[in-house]
């Protein structure tokens, strides 16, 4: 278990021209997924066929420009580390979907994870370690309580129960992103959310009632956003950078 507190002091800045990263650097960006329809079509033509397809099964439109911007944006930035163009980059996926980088790539030792939600994405850059990240935006949610119980351990949805108004649903996806992201650097997925506990101790601090050295820390990305990154191990050196 890892005791690791949050206190919200991000600051998102420009990245150096040159990236390098080890295996105590977690590298954080925020990604704006509103873009114009050409900046698209360029992130168009670096994805694969198989991500071309996903994109299309989206109906709105809307949809689809944010997840093939998304996948771009991480093809881009994953360029950056591996020095090829985007479109070079490649990967390989997990059981449950979790997507690494493909075996041509493995001497880099480059892990990665991306989360998208409404208008941002945020992708989280490691080395060696796991790790996974989750991002939401906060939106009412009729049944809340109802999905608290069933998918959160007996502490967080008395917690949760106990919580008025608006706070009750940023409390919500504060639980939601900080279990979600460590199940997104485990593979495991949502199967395991109730068996994922959280201590959340003030508004700015959380714990991970887990076994093992993960270390948790919520992120402040924007207003009416909750998010969060999980990543194996402690002494964990943070960069946050804003991609454009």
């Amino acid at each position: 278990m890892n005791n690791n507190m949050n206190t919200f002091s991000e600051h998102w800045l420009n990245p150096p021209k040159n990236l390098i990263i080890s295996s105590r650097d977690v590298h954080l960006w925020r990604i704006n997924l509103n873009q114009t329809e050409s900046q698209v079509a360029i992130f168009k033509n670096t994805l694969s066929s198989d991500e071309i397809a996903r994109a299309e099964r989206f109906y709105f439109p809307q949809h689809r420009q944010r997840f093939i911007t998304a996948r771009g944006s991480l093809r881009s930035i994953l360029g950056q580390y591996l020095q090829v163009d985007p479109m070079e980059v490649q990967f390989i996926y997990q059981q449950r979907g979790k997507p690494l980088l493909a075996d041509k790539f493995a001497d880099q030792k480059i892990t990665f994870n991306l989360s998208h939600s409404e208008n941002l994405a945020l992708c989280a850059i490691t080395c060696e370690n796991l790790i996974g990240v989750d991002l939401e935006h906060i939106r009412p949610i009729s049944d809340l309580e109802s999905l608290a119980k069933r998918f959160f351990s007996p502490r967080e949805y008395e917690s949760i129960k106990s919580i008025p108004g608006q706070k009750k649903q940023e409390t919500f996806f504060r639980y939601w992103t900080c279990k979600e992201a460590y199940l997104k650097a485990t593979g495991d997925g949502l199967v395991k959310l109730e068996e994922t506990e959280v201590n959340l101790i003030s508004d700015h601090e959380s714990e991970l009632l887990v076994r093992g050295n993960w270390t948790l820390r919520e992120l402040n990305v924007a207003n009416n956003f909750a998010g969060a990154v999980v990543v194996n191990g402690s002494d964990v050196s943070w960069e946050f950078w804003d991609f454009s």
